[in-house]
């Protein structure tokens, strides 16, 4: 095939991934008319149908598979291929993939991110907020930023903040017209505002922890919420009690607006760990990363 129509090839990987041609173009940033006409051209010119075209969607046919299974393969390749060369620079250059939680990427990672790029002008970092335990290798990911009690074995983790505590809190608002819990079992005569899990779908269980004794109090209430920062919201309006992230509800707490509840319970959880892959070699521009972001330095 002519090399000018190595275009083409990438358009129909992009518009199988996407299953959109509208989608497609925006990822490859052209008009959303051309992946359409670009492997119309393509059809015609190998005799095939590569796609099956529908009004709401889009699918790949048997042969588009078979030429995807060939070709997907190499150009992701080549693409790993021109980052090792970019690499082999001095200079920290290129693009990192990170995956995190909102509140690592606010906490930790944020502040010393924006330094790390004032000092390293070629060096791009892109930053994906997600709670689910993201296969990092699979997603394309560099990094990925869990709780330390949260990483696989078949990963390097490294410590990149202090221990985090949860604390349960409530506003002022909320105990106008009701009494302060004072064990884990009062919890049940209380809205309390639930977190979805992604990766299982079910509710998270508040993990409780008073010297030697251990809870996970399943909670009832009318709200649930699948982002940490819209349950501070609820809190903040009154409308139940929240188990969030100490430091992101500090504030409130000095202000007034939160109040502490049950604190002897208030959990603390091995601090965010970035962690990657230990079968892949790491980069001068991870490397520059990894010593930014660790805890301490």
């Amino acid at each position: 095939m002519p090399r000018e129509h190595y275009s083409d090839l990438l358009a129909l990987m992009a518009v199988a991934k996407e299953r959109s041609f509208t989608r497609a173009a925006a990822r490859l940033g052209i008009s959303q008319s051309m992946p359409s006409h670009t492997i119309r051209g393509l059809e015609a010119r190998l005799g095939v149908r590569l796609l099956t075209r529908t009004t709401r969607s889009v699918s790949v046919k048997e042969a588009g598979e078979r030429l995807l299974r060939v070709v997907a393969p190499r150009f992701k390749d080549i693409e790993s291929e021109l980052r090792h060369v970019t690499e082999l620079s001095e200079t920290p250059a290129g693009a990192r993939r990170i995956t995190a939680t909102e509140h690592a990427i606010d906490m930790p990672l944020w502040p010393k991110l924006a330094e790390i790029l004032s000092a390293y002008p070629k060096l791009k970092v892109e930053l994906s907020s997600d709670y689910t335990l993201t296969d990092i290798v699979q997603g394309r990911y560099d990094f990925g930023v869990r709780l330390g009690d949260g990483l696989t074995r078949d990963s390097s983790p490294v410590r990149i903040a202090p221990d985090l505590q949860f604390a349960i809190v409530g506003a002022p608002s909320y105990f106008a017209a009701r009494a302060m819990p004072a064990s884990p079992q009062d919890l049940t005569n209380h809205e309390c505002i639930n977190f979805r899990l992604p990766t299982r779908g079910n509710l998270y269980a508040w993990e409780l922890k008073k010297g030697q004794s251990e809870l996970n109090v399943r909670v009832e209430g009318r709200l649930v919420f699948n982002g940490i920062y819209q349950i501070v919201n609820a809190a903040l309006s009154g409308h139940g009690l929240a188990y969030v992230p100490e430091d992101l509800a500090r504030p409130h707490l000095e202000s007034g607006r939160l109040l502490p509840v049950m604190k002897s319970w208030w959990r603390t959880f091995p601090g965010y760990h970035l962690y990657y892959s230990n079968q892949r070699e790491t980069s001068r521009a991870m490397r520059v990363l990894i010593k930014a972001l660790r805890y301490g330095e």
